[in-house]
């Protein structure tokens, strides 16, 4: 996905509550990341989970958690990143630059990583698991959150974890699935993260999701610059966006902000552990 275009949206009333910002890419938002983390703190988004998508990316989200407490990072191989690695000569040597990261105390995640047939055609798909199956045996090594990427690859990502054997802490980044696959992740106790995208028309089969996923299964995200909420949908998401999605969450579940708010900072701390 290329980065939204236009005018960054207007900053959203602060939450009453701390929470934080699940998923965001803040190297693709580009700009300054201090003042990014300034004004998403501004609104009460107090913390982020800077991801990896590949070598590169991967290294600038450990050292800009190194430097600064608020942010959280994961390391990964993003899904179509598998069949032709960047920064790396091979799948093989990408997977050994993401396993030293892993070791770091910064890094409280492995992901993104998962299944992506949307992007990847069939001649991925072999890569794509075999690099998945080796961050789930990263993320038990470690004892580290897993941050699945699963677009439309729902059967096959529940069979590898299956056959793998799941990490203690597992997400679904960006869910994008059904009320039926949200009571298939609970009953395993799998986290759903929800995007902005949970405020668009058509996505009512995310909101259905969402109104029956467990409270303490759940948080949310930006997945910035991408997936910006409505109203401003096609212009630049970042986590300062965060109160619009809580708010929307919490309209679906018919539930307090404040209270959503505080269950999905808990869930946080429990899947990616305490601040530094």
């Amino acid at each position: 996905m290329s980065p939204r275009s236009g005018e960054a949206p207007p900053s959203p009333a602060p939450l009453g509550v701390p929470v934080l910002d699940s998923h965001t890419h803040l190297d693709i938002q580009g700009g300054d990341p201090a003042a990014a983390l300034e004004r998403a703190a501004a609104v009460g988004v107090t913390r982020v989970v800077q991801v990896g998508c590949d070598v590169p990316s991967s290294v600038w989200a450990a050292d800009l958690a190194a430097a600064h407490p608020s942010v959280a990072a994961t390391v990964a191989l993003h899904p179509n990143d598998a069949p032709a690695p960047v920064g790396a000569a091979s799948l093989d040597a990408a997977l050994d630059e993401i396993a030293a990261l892993a070791a770091r105390p910064e890094v409280r995640g492995i992901g993104e990583t998962g299944l992506d047939y949307y992007r990847t055609g069939p001649e991925g798909v072999a890569a794509q698991e075999k690099s998945f199956r080796a961050h789930i045996q990263l993320a038990k090594q470690h004892d580290k959150a897993l941050v699945i990427h699963d677009r439309d690859a729902h059967a096959d990502v529940f069979r590898v974890l299956e056959s793998e054997g799941a990490p203690s802490r597992v997400v679904f980044h960006c869910y994008s699935g059904d009320a039926e696959m949200a009571r298939r992740c609970a009953d395993a106790g799998y986290v759903m993260s929800f995007a902005g995208n949970i405020t668009f028309k058509n996505a009512q089969s995310l909101r259905d999701a969402a109104a029956v996923a467990p409270k303490d299964l759940l948080l949310v995200e930006t997945d910035g610059p991408f997936l910006t909420p409505m109203p401003y949908r096609g212009r630049p998401n970042a986590p300062y966006l965060i109160p619009l999605i809580v708010r929307a969450l919490a309209e679906v579940r018919g539930e307090d902000v404040d209270e959503l708010a505080a269950a999905i900072w808990s869930t946080g701390e429990r899947i990616f552990g305490p601040a530094a």
